[in-house]
């Protein structure tokens, strides 16, 4: 019987649970062009292969963990920032900002990767749900400053905030590339 090292067995279950995600995590980061095997996250977190398996039966399980855990952190940041803002403007630009804030944290890097090595049709639908829930805030805004077609627009400044991610990623200077958006949004942004 293995030891549990958590006042419960819940409690040490949602630990190693835990563990075993951030391991693949930080694997995930080191190399962005492959998905870790389970017994590599178990050889960083100090369990066996065969332990990993008590709690993700395949790397595609222990990848739709990692991502059930980084959207909801990356959606409750984004909301955030929006909710500081004190208005339409605001609330456009603190997206911008705080998406190229993930980029520069590294965690925009995960979605990609994520994206590039295992675009199971699980793992993209629920990106696109999690994409089209990121923009609604964008669209209210737009809808307030008057934006013709807010929806179409929503989907632009998504794009400008994947290419100055970009840049972000290429040359760190996060505050050149928010600079750029935030001059090519302007006309857009008088409400």
């Amino acid at each position: 019987m293995p030891r549990i090292d958590a006042p419960t067995v819940a409690e040490h279950r949602a630990g190693r649970e835990r563990a075993l995600i951030a391991a693949a995590h930080t694997l995930l980061m080191a190399e962005p062009d492959r998905i870790p095997t389970l017994a590599e996250v178990g050889e960083l977190t100090g369990l066996s292969r065969s332990s990993v398996y008590q709690y993700y039966t395949s790397r595609e399980d222990l990848l739709s963990a990692v991502v059930s855990e980084a959207f909801p952190r990356w959606q409750e940041r984004l909301d955030t920032a929006i909710a500081a803002a004190a208005d339409p403007r605001g609330r456009i630009l603190a997206f911008v900002r705080a998406n190229l804030e993930l980029v520069a944290d590294g965690e925009h890097a995960l979605a990609r990767t994520l994206a590039l090595v295992a675009p199971s049709e699980d793992l993209a639908r629920r990106s696109r749900e999690f994409h089209d829930r990121l923009l609604v805030p964008i669209v209210e805004a737009l809808t307030e400053l008057g934006v013709p077609d807010p929806e179409t627009t929503s989907e632009l400044v998504n794009a400008l905030v994947h290419a100055a991610s970009r840049r972000v990623e290429q040359n760190g200077d996060l505050e050149r590339a928010y600079a750029a958006t935030e001059a090519l949004l302007e006309p857009y942004l008088r409400g």
